[in-house]
């Protein structure tokens, strides 16, 4: 009868005391007697993280190996799996086990020796020095970000290269003529998104920014009875309102001038009313409520108002309607176009700003988007008559708008 065998365990954990175990990454290993290893161990006992680092080499006549425990080529069956190794004493009867760690070899190239020349460190960068750390010793998130911007960084130079190679085509093709021309054109394309329809080729002013443009026949329609109000409105009735300031300046001053021809007045007070209503809808950040203007606003204004002077934009898992910087030039665009046609294509830019809050400047440059004249006069009796105030004309011919941005600023000569 055979004498049993005993075994013996000799590995602690805790004392981090295990036996290499080793796999080649580019095939297997046939004598390895003729192989010599090195095991290094961190000498940082105290950090738990990199007392247990470890760095195995070997050699051979043609190749040398390296494996490592740590960093971002590591196994990660080490993590999941135990391993044990077993020596077999046949005279004994017994065998010591010892724990075991799991290695895998790569052939070390010579192109991998060619960073440690000394003159090529000295000719690096600080940046191409901090990248070859961040390499060689760096967390995995920072060698994570050091891979994302040198792919970044060779996709930014690719770019550039090809925009610049189509820019050249397309300057050979149309000429340096024909680009400023199309990039004017573009500029004026980009405001007449938020301006009323512009008839370049009328006859007339009054159908440069058309009424239908601005209010269509169903809409003008459902404006009479809210407008009712301002047809037979009384001095009494105007100072109150300017006293509750329930209307704009505007607004006010021109219900002091109302047309006697009872189809006129009707006319003008339908376009104050919807003027004032655009105003105080500009007014507004986030629309929250489905009836915007209150329930005397005919539900077609309100819908005109909501589709064509909000932008939808998603918000908490909800959609809502922001009235943006876009929307609210869009307005004021309108609210000129409509104060226009109620002052015989004349208009007070001054009064229109302070009622809508806005920079003079932004007013003006909408003004002269649209193709107005802009001069000086002096201001309406009762609103600061000794202050200079902006007028804009809708004249014929159009002037040629020029952009702020294009124009260059020169330096006055001392």
């Amino acid at each position: 009868m055979a004498a049993a065998a005993r075994w013996c365990y000799r590995g602690d954990p805790e004392e981090a005391q295990s036996a290499p175990l080793v796999q080649f990454s580019n095939g297997k290993l046939q004598n390895s007697e003729n192989m010599d290893f090195t095991l290094y161990k961190s000498k940082d006992a105290t950090n738990p993280r990199k007392k247990h680092q470890r760095i195995l080499t070997s050699e051979t006549d043609r190749l040398s190996y390296v494996g490592k425990n740590f960093g971002s080529g590591v196994l990660k069956c080490n993590s999941l799996c135990r391993y044990f190794v077993g020596v077999l004493d046949k005279d004994a009867g017994q065998m010591e086990v010892y724990n075991a760690e799991l290695f895998n070899m790569q052939p070390l190239l010579s192109d991998d020796l060619l960073d440690d020349d000394p003159s090529d460190y000295q000719n690096k960068s600080y940046r191409e020095k901090v990248d070859s750390c961040i390499e060689a010793f760096g967390t995995n998130k920072q060698k994570r970000a050091l891979n994302s911007r040198r792919m970044h960084q060779v996709g930014s130079e690719t770019l550039n290269v090809a925009v610049t190679k189509a820019a050249e085509n397309i300057i050979e093709t149309k000429g340096v003529a024909a680009l400023v021309s199309d990039a004017a054109q573009d500029d004026l394309q980009d405001v007449s998104l938020f301006l009323p329809p512009c008839q370049e080729d009328a006859d007339s002013p009054e159908n440069v920014y058309r009424f239908e443009d601005l209010l269509s026949p169903a809409e003008y329609e459902a404006l009479q009875t809210p407008a009712a109000a301002f047809v037979s409105i009384t001095p009494e009735e105007i100072l109150k309102k300017t006293e509750e300031k329930s209307h704009c300046s505007f607004v006010l001053e021109e219900l002091k001038s109302m047309p006697l021809s009872e189809d006129r007045a009707d006319h003008k007070a339908r376009c104050l009313w919807f003027l004032d209503a655009l105003i105080k809808f500009s007014f507004q950040k986030v629309i929250k409520k489905k009836h915007a203007m209150g329930p005397d606003c005919p539900h077609v204004i309100n819908s005109k108002l909501m589709k064509n002077f909000t932008a939808l934009t998603y918000n908490n898992g909800s959609i809502q309607n922001l009235i943006s910087a876009s929307m609210k030039a869009k307005i004021t665009a309108y609210v000129i176009a409509l104060a226009l046609h109620i002052n015989n294509f004349q208009t007070d830019l001054t009064v229109l700003q302070r009622d809508m809050k806005l920079r003079e400047n932004r007013i003006l440059e909408i003004a002269k988007a649209m193709r107005l004249k802009i001069s000086k006069r002096k201001g309406p009796s009762g609103l600061t008559a000794d202050e200079d105030h902006k007028l804009a004309t809708l004249s014929l011919p159009l002037p040629v708008y020029k952009p702020a941005g294009s124009q260059r600023k020169r330096r006055k000569m001392k």
